[in-house]
């Protein structure tokens, strides 16, 4: 909890006033919007969403510490193959990547990610910098513990998270100093936009970018569609938990009262849209009120609320939608099976 009494010195940020400083010690601090913009934000966007004849969750909002954790064991499953795949790809192109990288740069990561991944690229720094600064930008408060988890780890580690969304923590990225930014975007969280969404959030990266940073960003690649169903459908049931999750947290939140029984995880492939479409499933004829967001919904029986897309890319389609958007390709690292990619860009 953030609080004085627990060590914690509250300053207010001088350059963006949504924003409130809280100073842990001399390597660890982090930036988070006022409360009251947070909750209006969330209540305000699930009365949106579900409002909608085709009712739809944000996959944003899956990540809260219970939510964050059960995508951590998603991650070790045998059937889910993107972290472990990467991770592989991250550990033999360290060595290239370094070519890139001078004393000049800080590690930005967009979500706090995996402490395994973040800390194959912390390694690379760690050969060149005496002093490594990492931004991570996270919608989730586990921002902090993962935090502190890394500094006792790396002593030469300095951090300054985010809590907000993607584009907030931009924002105030772009705004915050002129100094060289790597920016990860790690696992296969791009393939979530919908094309539109993905293209404009490209161009956002992009417009914060300046001269001289760096852009390392995960693909999931096309294959076979049991490979991909199977991933998303685990048989111990992780991933339903996860789905489902995001009802618990709305219920404890913006006081509703989802009853997680009368719905279920349901998970197909479309191969012609080339994406995971992730659904919650009503289960039952039902009246759900969510008091903050002022709002009563009805649900039919085996009515869908979209939870997640999760696209997957050819790489054939990769050059030329960086290209568009305004990136030059400076390397693309696959694994031998060609699951997944790993593409560093930079702005022309």
């Amino acid at each position: 909890m953030e609080t004085e009494d627990d060590s914690y010195h509250l300053n207010d940020v001088t350059s963006n006033s949504n924003y409130k400083k809280y100073v842990l010690d001399d390597k660890l601090q982090y930036f988070k919007p006022h409360a009251t913009k947070i909750e209006n934000s969330f209540a305000d966007e699930i009365k949106f969403s579900l409002s909608r004849d085709k009712k739809f969750i944000s996959p944003k909002f899956f990540y809260d510490i219970k939510g964050s954790e059960l995508f951590e064991s998603i991650c070790s499953l045998p059937e889910y193959y993107p972290t472990r795949t990467e991770v592989s790809i991250l550990e033999h192109l360290q060595e290239d990547l370094l070519d890139y990288l001078d004393d000049s740069f800080r590690l930005v990561e967009l979500g706090s990610g995996s402490s395994t991944k973040t800390r194959l690229i912390l390694d690379i720094f760690e050969k060149f910098q005496n002093k490594i600064e990492y931004f991570p930008i996270d919608i989730s408060d586990i921002l902090t513990e993962s935090s502190e988890i890394l500094l006792s780890n790396y002593e030469n580690l300095h951090i300054t998270g985010i809590i907000d969304t993607y584009e907030g923590g931009l924002d105030f990225l772009k705004n915050y100093d002129a100094k060289k930014n790597l920016i990860i975007f790690l696992g296969s969280s791009f393939g979530n936009f919908s094309p539109d969404d993905g293209v404009e959030f490209l161009k956002k990266i992009h417009s914060t970018m300046k001269s001289g940073d760096l852009f390392l960003i995960g693909l999931d690649l096309v294959k076979d569609y049991f490979i991909l169903e199977s991933a998303y459908n685990d048989s111990a049931g992780v991933t339903a938990a996860f789905n489902l999750n995001v009802l618990s947290r709305i219920n404890d939140e913006l006081d509703a009262d989802f009853d997680l029984n009368n719905f279920a995880h349901h998970s197909v492939y479309n191969e012609s849209a080339q994406r995971i479409e992730m659904y919650l499933k009503s289960l039952v004829n039902q009246t759900v009120v969510i008091s903050q967001s002022e709002m009563k919904i009805q649900l039919k029986k085996n009515e869908l609320i979209h939870t997640e897309y999760s696209h997957k890319f050819k790489l054939s389609q990769l050059e030329s939608l960086f290209e568009d958007i305004g990136f030059d390709v400076n390397h693309t690292w696959c694994d031998e099976k060609k699951y997944f990619s790993l593409t560093l860009l930079s702005k022309k």
